[in-house]
């Protein structure tokens, strides 16, 4: 596991202990730790919305509740698989 050491004031210090004791984390680096997966979690969650966005402003609505879209799409994707099989 790699290591960082990280300098602050500290006030902020003993807010990362009394944060500790009061989240029932074991250390302050577990606390640190929870911080940055919760970070990662959201910035997951921003990539996502920022690609359904960008889906939604990408063209017009397509239709997808019939059959008929779905076995399009089905037949163009078999398409694209064998040919991909016979490069």
């Amino acid at each position: 596991m790699a290591s960082l050491n990280i300098s602050m004031p500290a006030s902020m210090r003993k807010f990362v202990d009394q944060r500790t004791k009061a989240t029932s984390h074991s250390t302050p680096t577990e606390y640190v730790r929870s911080l940055i997966r919760e970070d990662q979690k959201r910035a997951k969650s921003e990539s996502l919305e920022s690609l359904l966005q960008e889906g939604l402003d990408s063209g017009p609505p397509i239709d997808a509740s019939s059959d008929e879209w779905w076995q399009r799409k089905r037949a163009t994707l078999i398409r694209r698989h064998s040919k991909k099989k016979s490069a």
